[in-house]
């Protein structure tokens, strides 16, 4: 698509009760504790799965500002042949591929390993973050949302 049926703020303006209470739920995995590179690259994949470019492209943008490796923004793709990402990471993005393609189920192992790296209330909140980011994602695919632009740093 080369062009967004109703960009971004067109969707905050349409729908600005939608928005600010799918915005409030995606604020509570950080409230919770959840550390925010960690939930940067869960957005990612999320969103790398769902095929939104607005959310790629608006994650990438916010991971860098706070600090994540360019390695691993490269490689989120492609985490499990990629040996940086230590044990809680990828946990967290097995969870996160298997809660975004929830058609396939749960395996036992998946829930084994993210129950092994998160107690049981950061697995809630984690699974909440990823329910959200999905929300997000269906919105920007379905409208076509132009993926944010990078802002030149001086």
């Amino acid at each position: 698509m080369s062009h967004a049926r109703k960009d971004y703020p067109d969707f905050k303006a349409l729908a600005p009760d939608i928005y600010e209470r799918v915005l409030a739920l995606s604020q509570l995995s950080g409230k919770a504790g959840l550390d925010k590179d960690l939930m940067e690259l869960v957005k990612i994949r999320a969103s790398q799965i769902n095929g939104c470019a607005f959310c790629v492209q608006f994650h990438i943008l916010e991971a860098e500002r706070i600090g994540v490796s360019a390695d691993k923004l490269n490689l989120v793709v492609v985490w499990r042949e990629a040996p940086l990402f230590s044990a809680r990471e990828r946990a967290a993005l097995a969870w996160t591929e298997a809660l975004t393609l929830v058609s396939a189920g749960v395996s036992d192992e998946v829930y084994a390993q993210a129950s092994a790296e998160f107690s049981e209330k950061e697995l809630v909140y984690l699974c909440s973050a990823i329910a959200v980011i999905n929300v997000w994602n269906r919105f920007g695919v379905a409208y076509a949302w132009t993926p944010p632009a990078r802002i030149a740093r001086s």
